[in-house]
Protein backbone atom coordinates (compact mmCIF):
# COMPACT_ATOMS: atom_id res chain seq x y z
CA UNK A 1 0.00 0.00 0.00
CA UNK A 2 2.88 2.40 0.75
CA UNK A 3 4.17 1.87 -2.79
CA UNK A 4 0.83 2.93 -4.26
CA UNK A 5 0.49 5.96 -2.00
CA UNK A 6 4.06 7.03 -2.79
CA UNK A 7 3.32 6.71 -6.51
CA UNK A 8 0.07 8.67 -6.26
CA UNK A 9 1.61 11.44 -4.14
CA UNK A 10 4.32 11.92 -6.76
CA UNK A 11 1.62 12.51 -9.39
CA UNK A 12 -0.11 15.31 -7.48
CA UNK A 13 0.59 18.82 -8.82
CA UNK A 14 2.77 21.02 -6.61
CA UNK A 15 3.61 18.11 -4.27
CA UNK A 16 5.07 15.80 -6.94
CA UNK A 17 8.16 13.79 -5.99
CA UNK A 18 9.14 16.53 -3.54
CA UNK A 19 6.51 15.04 -1.28
CA UNK A 20 6.55 11.48 -2.59
CA UNK A 21 10.18 10.68 -1.83
CA UNK A 22 10.13 11.85 1.81
CA UNK A 23 6.80 10.07 2.28
CA UNK A 24 8.06 6.79 0.80
CA UNK A 25 11.31 6.83 2.74
CA UNK A 26 9.47 7.83 5.91
CA UNK A 27 7.06 4.94 5.44
CA UNK A 28 9.93 2.47 5.32
CA UNK A 29 10.43 1.93 1.60
CA UNK A 30 13.96 1.37 0.39
CA UNK A 31 15.18 4.79 -0.78
CA UNK A 32 15.86 3.60 -4.30
CA UNK A 33 12.37 2.07 -4.56
CA UNK A 34 10.86 5.40 -3.50
CA UNK A 35 12.99 7.28 -6.03
CA UNK A 36 12.10 5.05 -8.98
CA UNK A 37 8.40 4.99 -8.11
CA UNK A 38 8.29 8.76 -7.66
CA UNK A 39 10.19 9.52 -10.85
CA UNK A 40 7.79 7.37 -12.87
CA UNK A 41 4.78 8.88 -11.12
CA UNK A 42 6.08 12.40 -11.61
CA UNK A 43 6.86 11.91 -15.33
CA UNK A 44 3.70 9.98 -16.25
CA UNK A 45 1.43 13.06 -16.56
CA UNK A 46 4.04 15.17 -18.42
CA UNK A 47 3.06 14.32 -22.04
CA UNK A 48 -0.63 14.74 -21.18
CA UNK A 49 0.10 18.14 -19.62
CA UNK A 50 2.19 19.22 -22.60
CA UNK A 51 -0.43 18.34 -25.21
CA UNK A 52 -3.75 18.86 -23.41
CA UNK A 53 -3.48 21.19 -20.38
CA UNK A 54 -3.27 24.33 -22.49
CA UNK A 55 -6.30 23.29 -24.55
CA UNK A 56 -8.34 22.48 -21.44
CA UNK A 57 -7.37 25.76 -19.76
CA UNK A 58 -8.19 27.79 -22.87
CA UNK A 59 -11.50 25.95 -23.22
CA UNK A 60 -12.46 26.60 -19.60
CA UNK A 61 -11.26 30.20 -19.36
CA UNK A 62 -14.66 31.64 -20.30
CA UNK A 63 -16.81 29.16 -18.36
CA UNK A 64 -18.87 30.50 -15.41
CA UNK A 65 -17.65 28.43 -12.47
CA UNK A 66 -14.11 27.51 -13.52
CA UNK A 67 -13.28 30.50 -15.72
CA UNK A 68 -11.45 32.63 -13.17
CA UNK A 69 -9.26 29.76 -11.98
CA UNK A 70 -8.47 28.57 -15.51
CA UNK A 71 -7.65 32.14 -16.59
CA UNK A 72 -5.41 32.51 -13.53
CA UNK A 73 -3.60 29.26 -14.45
CA UNK A 74 -3.09 30.44 -18.03
CA UNK A 75 -1.83 33.84 -16.93
CA UNK A 76 0.46 32.37 -14.27
CA UNK A 77 1.86 29.79 -16.69
CA UNK A 78 2.34 32.35 -19.45
CA UNK A 79 3.90 34.92 -17.10
CA UNK A 80 6.21 32.32 -15.58
CA UNK A 81 7.10 31.01 -19.02
CA UNK A 82 7.89 34.47 -20.38
CA UNK A 83 9.98 35.27 -17.31
CA UNK A 84 11.84 31.98 -17.75
CA UNK A 85 12.29 32.66 -21.47
CA UNK A 86 13.62 36.17 -20.86
CA UNK A 87 16.08 35.00 -18.21
CA UNK A 88 17.19 32.01 -20.26
CA UNK A 89 17.76 33.59 -23.64
CA UNK A 90 19.12 30.80 -25.83
CA UNK A 91 19.68 28.51 -22.83
CA UNK A 92 16.03 27.50 -22.55
CA UNK A 93 16.87 23.82 -22.10
CA UNK A 94 19.05 24.59 -19.06
CA UNK A 95 16.55 27.05 -17.64
CA UNK A 96 13.74 24.50 -17.88
CA UNK A 97 16.03 21.81 -16.44
CA UNK A 98 16.91 23.97 -13.41
CA UNK A 99 13.34 25.21 -13.00
CA UNK A 100 12.11 21.64 -12.67
CA UNK A 101 15.17 20.32 -10.86
CA UNK A 102 15.54 22.75 -7.99
CA UNK A 103 12.82 21.80 -5.51
CA UNK A 104 11.23 25.13 -4.64
CA UNK A 105 7.54 25.91 -4.18
CA UNK A 106 5.82 26.49 -7.52
CA UNK A 107 8.44 24.69 -9.56
CA UNK A 108 8.43 21.13 -10.81
CA UNK A 109 7.49 18.91 -13.72
CA UNK A 110 3.87 20.05 -13.89
CA UNK A 111 4.65 23.78 -13.94
CA UNK A 112 7.70 23.38 -16.17
CA UNK A 113 5.77 21.30 -18.69
CA UNK A 114 2.84 23.72 -18.69
CA UNK A 115 5.24 26.63 -19.26
CA UNK A 116 6.93 24.74 -22.11
CA UNK A 117 3.53 24.07 -23.67
CA UNK A 118 2.38 27.69 -23.32
CA UNK A 119 5.65 28.89 -24.89
CA UNK A 120 5.27 26.43 -27.79
CA UNK A 121 8.66 24.88 -27.08
CA UNK A 122 9.79 21.74 -28.86
CA UNK A 123 8.17 18.66 -27.29
CA UNK A 124 11.24 16.38 -27.35
CA UNK A 125 13.64 18.99 -25.98
CA UNK A 126 11.14 20.00 -23.30
CA UNK A 127 10.53 16.42 -22.20
CA UNK A 128 14.27 15.73 -21.98
CA UNK A 129 14.82 18.93 -19.96
CA UNK A 130 11.92 18.06 -17.63
CA UNK A 131 13.13 14.47 -17.25
CA UNK A 132 16.65 15.64 -16.38
CA UNK A 133 15.13 18.13 -13.94
CA UNK A 134 13.12 15.35 -12.31
CA UNK A 135 16.34 13.34 -11.87
CA UNK A 136 18.03 16.35 -10.22
CA UNK A 137 15.02 17.00 -7.97
CA UNK A 138 14.92 13.30 -7.03
CA UNK A 139 18.61 13.37 -6.09
CA UNK A 140 18.19 16.50 -3.97
CA UNK A 141 15.05 15.23 -2.25
CA UNK A 142 16.57 11.79 -1.64
CA UNK A 143 19.64 13.26 0.04
CA UNK A 144 17.52 15.64 2.14
CA UNK A 145 15.10 12.86 3.04
CA UNK A 146 17.83 10.43 4.03
CA UNK A 147 19.52 13.08 6.14
CA UNK A 148 16.19 14.05 7.66
CA UNK A 149 15.12 10.49 8.35
CA UNK A 150 18.53 9.75 9.84
CA UNK A 151 18.27 12.83 12.07
CA UNK A 152 14.80 11.88 13.30
CA UNK A 153 15.65 8.23 13.91
CA UNK A 154 18.94 8.83 15.71
CA UNK A 155 19.00 7.37 19.19
CA UNK A 156 20.94 9.08 21.96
Amino acid sequence: MNYILTFLISMVPIVELRGGIPFGIGMGLEWWHAVIICMIGNMLPVPIIFFFARKVLEWGADKPVIGKFFTWCLEKGHHGGEKLKKAAGKGMFWALFLFVGIPLPGTGAWTGTLAASLLDLDFKKSIVAVMCGVVLAAAIMTILSLLGVAAFTAVN
